[in-house]
């Protein structure tokens, strides 16, 4: 297989293990940059949904006094309790969201895992070519 010996043969073996470590590092970064993309997109979207929600949202309350005035009271409490219900809806669903248990790097981990199988079953099959009996 390596001509020249041991030290060739764990040469060529240091080759690979450093050219799989570079690679696998090179898919960890791309998929570090692809996360990140990808949360500045939903917190750009998030920054958009809510301030258009806080704009509706207002528009909504003028509305709603103009047209119930005799009863603003009444309408601002009602308003305000909406208000808190799905203020408290929305935190236990960050919640739920923040507990997820995401794995960003699987793919990464995955494929290191496959390197770690491929250098052991290349070196049982060495030893077993090395002590045939």
């Amino acid at each position: 297989m390596f001509k020249g010996g041991p030290f060739s043969a764990l040469r060529g073996v240091l080759d690979t293990l450093i050219t799989s470590g570079h690679t696998r590092l090179q898919l960890l970064g791309n998929e570090i940059q692809t996360e990140k993309h990808r949360a500045l997109h939903q917190l750009a979207l998030l920054g958009a949904a809510l301030i258009c929600a806080a704009i509706a949202l207002c528009l909504a309350v003028v509305l709603v006094l103009v047209l119930f005035w005799d009863q603003r009271v009444a309408v601002l409490s009602g308003l305000l309790a909406l208000s808190l219900v799905g203020t408290l809806v929305a935190v236990l669903a960050m919640r739920k969201v923040g507990q997820r248990d995401t794995h960003i790097f699987a793919s990464s981990l995955a494929e290191l895992q496959e390197d770690l199988r491929q250098l052991k079953a290349a070196s049982r099959a060495a030893n077993e070519q090395k002590d045939p009996g």
